[in-house]
């Protein structure tokens, strides 16, 4: 009960603390997706470049999140453009391990049916490969948002706002309604985003 009268009381403050999270997590994972199309990209046109792209975000994404986020902040400060900085360089290493094994795993034999046809290498991208791994591709968007839901409450800690921000002020003044409707909205939001996204990724073929 004490939960919901809270929620009533400070519905405006829950509703802008969801939005501000929902915003920073788009930002992010739009151009985290511009990002990492453009090294995918990169990554077909060269060899060897898929592969070394790869480990070095594996190396950043397995770096603690509030350590990176403390390692950026004597480079950018503090607030929104840093946290977003830092949840596109963790989401590379998930979208770019789905790209770019979705579009090196196209079958071999349409590959070579499409250059004997005399394709280019950018038409064997983007009329071929790409539509033929839209799955995985799919994939890799989902598990890179579902991440940056999560991720992005730790953004709270250096002024980026956001669902966070209601557990950080929680644990400064001991208020446990913050903390738990903080937890309530995050976890919500993760759940339900991955859901539909599941949804939607078993209509794809």
């Amino acid at each position: 009960m004490e939960l919901l009268r809270f929620a009533q009381r400070n519905y405006n403050l829950l509703l802008r603390a969801l939005v501000e999270h929902i915003q920073l997590v788009l930002i992010a994972l739009v151009l985290s997706v511009l990002l990492a199309g453009l090294l995918t990209l990169v990554a077909m046109y060269f060899r060897g470049a898929g592969s070394l792209l790869t480990y070095i975000f594996s190396i950043v994404y397995s770096i603690p999140s509030i350590a990176l986020f403390a390692l950026m902040i004597p480079v950018l400060g503090l607030g929104r453009t840093t946290a977003i900085i830092v949840l596109v360089l963790y989401n590379q290493f998930i979208l770019l391990r789905n790209f770019i094994t979705g579009l090196g795993g196209v079958d071999s034999g349409i590959v070579e049916a499409a250059t004997g046809m005399g394709m280019t290498k950018s038409q064997l991208i983007f009329r071929v490969r790409l539509p033929l791994s839209l799955k995985p591709i799919f994939v890799g968007i989902r598990l890179a948002l579902v991440s940056t839901i999560a991720i992005a409450i730790i953004a709270a800690f250096i002024g980026a706002g956001g669902i966070g921000l209601l557990i950080t002020i929680g644990l400064e003044t001991g208020n446990n309604n913050r903390i738990i409707w903080g937890v309530i909205l995050s976890a919500g939001l993760g759940i339900i985003v991955n859901g539909v996204l599941v949804f939607i990724e078993k209509k794809i073929k």
